[in-house]
């Protein structure tokens, strides 16, 4: 199968099961979505949900956070991944929210990196989600699940990832492919130990391919084989030395 065929496989199924795919963040405004995506990074959105709320309460506008301390916001997200370094980015990216971009949160990609906090990932969340820009972001599943599936080849690095995807993706599904495979990573093609006996799109995946082949199955079986041969070994081994040191002090 070529790679834009994989492609089209893709766009098609996705298109019908999950045509109003979204993040599951949750969010009442750009601002509030900028702070949830930016607590996200190395983080569940369960966990950033369950957060929020009173974030959102104790600072709705970027004045009131850019006004508090990074000890204050601390108290609020201590449960996230890294709160430190979280709440002096939250404090400071509200600072530059207000004193440069007149409290409105910018649509491009160049000035939302020139926040403290907001990476290339987050940008492009907030340009596609926000701003419906064709940009796709490039988090763990969906650098896992383009790979695993054959949307892209020898892509290391995620700027590599969203490079090929760009390339091969028709322009107005972009934003919305960012959703499709952050799910199905989330949900199917999970980093360990993925459900491909249930997955609908193992058909064109390359990693079902490679994994799931005759051959491929046999090496699986004689990998186990060997794996409870060598436990067995290791158990006679074990027996022995537990009787020699029983032995050894009669």
């Amino acid at each position: 199968m070529t790679k834009p065929e994989r492609y089209k496989h893709f766009v098609e199924y996705f298109s019908k099961q999950q045509p109003d795919a979204v993040t599951e963040l949750h969010y009442g405004s750009p601002f509030q979505l900028l702070i949830a995506v930016i607590l996200s990074a190395q983080c569940t959105d369960k966990r950033i949900n369950q957060v929020t709320p009173a974030l959102f309460e104790r600072f709705p506008t970027p004045e009131s956070l850019a006004a508090s301390t990074s000890d204050e916001v601390f108290n609020y997200i201590r449960s996230v991944s890294y709160p430190n370094n979280k709440a002096k980015h939250l404090v400071g990216m509200a600072k530059m929210l207000v004193d440069v971009f007149n409290s409105e949160v910018p649509a491009d990609i160049n000035d939302l990196q020139k926040m403290p906090g907001v990476g290339r990932k987050t940008a492009n969340v907030i340009a596609s989600v926000v701003f419906d820009a064709p940009a796709i972001a490039v988090d763990t599943h969906v650098f896992r699940v383009s790979n695993r599936i054959g949307l892209t080849t020898n892509a290391r690095t995620p700027l590599a990832v969203e490079k090929q995807l760009v390339l091969y993706l028709p322009k107005d599904t972009l934003a919305i492919a960012h959703h499709w495979l952050i799910l199905h990573g989330r949900y199917i093609c999970v980093a360990r130990s993925p459900k491909c006996e249930t997955c609908p799109i193992s058909w064109f995946c390359k990693y079902y391919e490679r994994t799931h082949t005759e051959t491929a199955l046999q090496k699986a079986e004689a990998l186990k084989l060997k794996k409870a041969k060598d436990q067995k070994k290791k158990a006679a081994l074990n027996k022995i030395s537990k009787e020699l040191k029983k032995r050894s002090e009669l």
